[in-house]
């Protein structure tokens, strides 16, 4: 039986050859947004970013933040993307501080968790069995 490997497309880090010296998005497993100039990879798909920022989202506004060089793991890569200068500028976002990014999504994440404290509560009171304290380890 002879081994036949069919014309197929591979991704893997060498398809981002493409990518080299544009502007991307990478998004990490933890979370966090870093846009940059793709400068290097390897064969690992470890990336080296320059004048990257981190960018933080909330509603329709967002912040930066310099990050300088960035070596970013490949393992960490969750999803990266090339930016369009054209589209980027197009959307409708307003920047703010970080500071004031920030400041908001700490506001938005407490709201959630007192929503979140007080749908707990609410279940239990009619018989349903959450757990609504930070302590409960099972």
């Amino acid at each position: 039986m002879s081994s036949f490997i069919p014309n197929q497309i591979f991704t893997t880090s060498g398809s981002l050859i493409d990518l080299l010296d544009k502007r991307l998005m990478v998004v990490l497993r933890d979370g966090r947004k870093i846009i940059g100039f793709l400068r290097s990879y390897d064969q690992f798909a470890n990336l080296v970013l320059q004048d990257s920022v981190e960018r933080i989202y909330v509603k329709n506004f967002y912040g930066d933040i310099d990050r300088g060089v960035f070596l970013i793991r490949g393992e960490n890569v969750v999803l990266l993307g090339e930016i369009d200068n054209i589209k980027d500028d197009d959307l409708p976002l307003t920047q703010l501080s970080f500071e004031e990014v920030v400041r908001m999504r700490k506001e938005e994440a407490d709201d959630r968790q007192k929503k979140e404290r007080l749908r707990n509560q609410l279940l239990h009171n009619h018989g349903f069995s959450v757990d609504f304290l930070d302590t409960d380890l099972y």
